[in-house]
């Protein structure tokens, strides 16, 4: 007991004021503490965290490609073998070979984007023991300039960089997404336990007041002042709610451990949650809804993702299907001697270039057709992103004309909840006095029952588009500013 009061009061201090009744075990929560919970401890965001760490690292190692860097290699190795030397007369004479060949190489490279070329500058020291010949010769090279590049190849580094900062922008732009919808899948949960707790709160009346009401049944119909078949109604009324109590009792410990387990709740609890029947009376301006929801939605930036996708595998397949040529390009010093130190001296020059070239020169039409389909997967591409972009206006226009007026539907709900409660207190008392029928009293229930189911509705619906905004959006209404968080905490 003491642990678990310990467990909500201190998430209590952490998420907002709580009230917790920890003499049962009865945990009480508000909207607002249950999306800031859920934010925290829920599935949904706890893998939005993960994924986004994921696309930071991804990024990092996209923008280390653009940096110097520095390596230290050595590859040493043994032979002892017999080979064939030919002979000035002719013929071969066989020899034996055993010998150990070491080096360190120091090489710092550097990816040219512009020109999808890599330009390097190392250093090498090899040395060679002839255990046959016994002799000890060092191969040196001071100083080495490489340059490698494919002339008319597909270059990888210049269309990463302009694919790989909207991929991180738009991971930015998920997780911020994400925990709004988060926002709003608590908000539906929230309101699942919400409407149980109202069933059972009605079916708990209901029951009370058939029980009620067939037991005075019973006193007028021994003095016949109703009939047997309004009696048997009554009874058949009151097993009905005590039915509908049953069911109520079980809706509502259902929901309550789908809330807890979405909340991250591992002890053994009872929720209650308290619905504010209050919304602010908020009006979203629909151009502006939709200026906002094109500058900072994810999906625009996935929709541009996926456009330049398109047009780097129409590159690719370009770069491929015709002449490919690749240059690379060496100057240096070297020297060799058996001496360590002389081999640093009187260096000589050494030059190195070559050209690969490649042409297909029958390749049957692949390299064509490969060709075509990329540029028919771009024009798909660019088909389904317009599409995607009218939708998305409509889906935003849609959703901001909805909530607009679903404030004032959710007064229009409170006061048909209020009139029918009434109704109903009315449709009773007159039953009790004899001055109605019990069909005029199970339709006053029926509407009074309806009108509070449907008051709960609306409020979930109001909250409901309200997130969903705030998710297309990424802006906060309420607040007038757009929507961030804190990403520098999650890569600690």
């Amino acid at each position: 007991m003491m642990r678990l009061r310990h467990l909500l009061l201190g998430t209590g201090c952490c998420l907002g004021t709580l009230v917790v009744r920890s003499q049962t075990n009865i945990l009480e929560l508000t909207l607002d503490q249950t999306i800031e919970w859920a934010r925290e401890q829920s599935p949904d965001a706890r893998a939005a965290r993960h994924t986004y760490r994921a696309a930071y690292w991804n990024y990092k190692s996209y923008q280390a490609n653009y940096l110097p860097s520095l390596t230290l290699s050595s590859n040493p190795g043994l032979s002892h073998e017999f080979t064939n030397i030919p002979q000035d007369g002719g013929g071969f004479v066989t020899a034996e070979q055993n010998y150990l060949s070491t080096n360190l190489a120091l090489s710092l490279s550097q990816n040219i984007a512009l020109t999808g070329g890599t330009f390097s500058v190392s250093s090498n020291l090899g040395r060679l023991d002839d255990f046959i010949k016994e002799q000890v010769t060092w191969q040196t090279v001071p100083v080495s300039v490489n340059y490698t590049q494919s002339l008319l190849g597909y270059n990888s580094l210049k269309w990463n960089r302009r694919i790989e900062p909207i991929r991180y922008a738009e991971a930015k732009k998920s997780y911020v997404e994400t925990l709004e919808l988060v926002a709003a899948e608590a908000t539906r949960q929230f309101f699942a336990l919400a409407t149980a707790q109202t069933n059972l709160e009605i079916a708990r009346t209901n029951y009370a007041n058939a029980d009620t009401l067939y037991i005075y049944a019973q006193g007028r119909y021994n003095i016949g002042t109703i009939t047997e078949n309004e009696m048997l109604q009554l009874e058949v009324n009151r097993l009905t709610e005590e039915t509908n109590l049953m069911n109520a009792q079980i809706d509502v410990e259902n929901a309550t451990l789908q809330l807890c387990s979405y909340l991250g709740i591992q002890e053994n609890v009872t929720l209650h949650v308290r619905v504010n029947e209050q919304v602010p009376g908020l009006q979203i301006d629909l151009p502006a809804a939709l200026s906002m929801a094109r500058a900072n939605s994810p999906e625009m930036l996935s929709m541009r993702l996926r456009q330049l996708q398109g047009q780097s595998t129409v590159a690719q397949a370009r770069a491929n299907a015709g002449l490919r040529a690749d240059l690379s390009l060496s100057f240096g010093l070297s020297q060799s001697n058996e001496k360590l130190n002389l081999a640093y001296r009187k260096l000589s020059n050494m030059q190195r270039v070559s050209v690969g070239i490649m042409l297909p020169v029958l390749d049957w039409g692949r390299g064509k057709g490969n060709i075509r389909v990329a540029r028919s997967q771009l024009d798909l591409i660019n088909s389904q992103v317009e599409q995607e972009k009218v939708d998305f206006d409509q889906n935003v226009r849609k959703l901001v004309m909805q909530f607009n007026l679903q404030a004032r539907r959710v007064k229009v709900a409170a006061r048909t909840d209020e009139t029918a409660q009434r109704r109903a207190d009315v449709a009773r008392r007159l039953y009790l006095l004899g001055k109605s029928t019990v069909l005029d009293l199970n339709a006053s229930i029926t509407e009074k029952d309806k009108s509070r189911r449907d008051h709960i509705s609306a409020l979930y619906t109001y909250w409901n588009l309200y997130y969903t905004l705030r998710s297309l959006t990424l802006y906060d209404f309420e607040q007038s500013r757009e929507l961030t968080e804190n990403l520098e905490i999650l890569i600690k």
